[in-house]
């Protein structure tokens, strides 16, 4: 009913109070959040005479009772009460008797609502409706929330900056590392990466032994790893450890079903080859304007051990590409993009977050089960900003069903809360 009455969505375009005077909503009012009246400063003609005040809505008009504001002057205010079931007279504290109206909604409206919010969560509600959607308003729709989710990524860091005391270098250490998680171990990679200090790894950056001793021990892989490798890093991991004060997270890889390319390994010897020689990725990160920039930053050939391995143990016998074209253009959405944006908002500089965008369009769009769930309900991603659109539309609002939210489930809704049941 909140819904209905901030949206103006009520059937009948001649309101009127209980006992037949008519009214004209002139502003509904601000939806309040917090403790008091459903909506704030609305503006109402009640039978020629201008109302300004708040609204208050109930199911029934006893809840008014059951609610304890009978008596409560923070409900003095309310100019109207707004009801589904007139079964009772409310009045101010003084006595006054409330000016009240029962706003017919549509059958279809709730019928509408269930549906998008009930359904199979694997599947689209809403996806035998697409296709009726304004071509105009779908693309603000995706537009909007492609800028939202990269905004998303980009508040991330900086709250991470702002937990780092203002470290852009170090924050920039983190969210690469994150990124190389690629999704399924982004967390355990970002937990490794804020449990080794930069500085630390700094000490030793002229060794890609010492560092990747560093990491792999950190991240509890070499307790069950048993080649001449690994014994050599975990000697030295319990040198490092100790010279440090290193305390080791509880870290949990996943790794049931994944492609040997996708191991947390491959992505810790990754991370440790761009931290050999010192990590200061941050000014080339911010100088990346198209793909080749990234390539050639992200595309360390990985040498010696790792060369040919996807984990401790036995070797491939073949070179192993340190990353393949998806993983890179994953590395641009999820580490340079979000950064170029953060550190421009951070400077107040609006041109780098704006070419980061076009970086962002001009890549091929990702091909993941949520990209192809939409393309089966008519909507096609042309290119990345618009697969992170779909991806954000999916986890922000399908998944947790904030339907009333999304201009989408709007449309749907407006449509059945005028529709007349028949």
């Amino acid at each position: 009913m909140q819904y209905v009455w901030q949206h103006r969505l009520w059937l009948q375009s001649d309101m009127h109070t209980v006992d037949g005077r008519p009214i004209q909503v002139i502003d509904p009012g601000q939806l309040n959040n917090d403790a008091g009246p459903d909506f704030f400063n609305a503006k109402i003609i009640i039978d020629g005479h201008l109302w300004a005040g708040n609204v208050e809505i109930h199911v029934k008009a006893s809840d008014w009772h059951r609610h304890n504001h009978d008596g409560n002057p923070a409900y003095d205010s309310v100019v109207l009460h707004v009801v589904d079931n007139d079964d009772a007279v409310i009045r101010r504290s003084n006595g006054e008797i409330i000016p009240q109206t029962v706003m017919p909604c549509s059958p279809d409206f709730h019928l509408y609502y269930r549906n998008l919010t009930s359904g199979p969560a694997h599947m689209l509600s809403c996806a035998g409706h697409l296709a009726d959607m304004p071509p105009i308003h779908l693309t603000d729709w995706i537009s909007a929330l492609g800028h939202e989710r990269m905004y998303d990524k980009a508040d991330r860091i900086l709250s991470l900056v702002e937990r780092l005391q203002g470290d852009f270098e170090t924050a920039c250490y983190v969210t690469v590392a994150r990124a190389l998680g690629f999704g399924t171990n982004a967390e355990p990679m970002e937990r490794l990466a804020l449990s080794l200090p930069l500085q630390f790894i700094g000490k030793h950056s002229d060794s890609l032994t010492a560092i990747e001793a560093l990491l792999f021990g950190q991240a509890s892989l070499l307790d069950n790893a048993g080649d001449r490798y690994a014994d050599t890093l975990r000697r030295e991991y319990d040198f490092l450890s100790k010279k440090f004060g290193l305390r080791r997270p509880e870290i949990l890889w996943k790794m049931s079903k994944m492609r040997p390319a996708n191991f947390p390994h491959r992505r810790i010897a990754l991370l440790a080859s761009m931290l050999h020689g010192g990590f200061r990725m941050l000014s080339d990160i911010l100088a990346v304007r198209n793909y080749d920039d990234a390539r050639n930053l992200f595309t360390p050939q990985l040498t010696g051990y790792w060369s040919t391995r996807y984990h401790f143990g036995d070797s491939s016998g073949r070179e192993i590409n340190a990353l393949s074209a998806s993983s890179l253009t994953g590395l641009i959405i999820n580490a340079v993009i979000p950064l170029q944006i953060a550190y421009s908002e951070s400077h107040g500089c609006r041109e780098p977050g704006i070419s980061a965008i076009e970086l962002l369009q001009s890549l091929p769009a990702e091909n993941n089960t949520i990209i192809r769930l939409f393309a089966d309900g008519g909507i096609h991603a042309r290119n990345a900003f618009e697969s992170q659109a779909l991806i954000q539309l999916r986890r922000a609002y399908c998944e947790p069903r904030k339907c009333l939210y999304c201009r989408i489930g709007h449309r749907m809704l407006a449509i059945g809360a005028r529709r007349k049941s028949h």
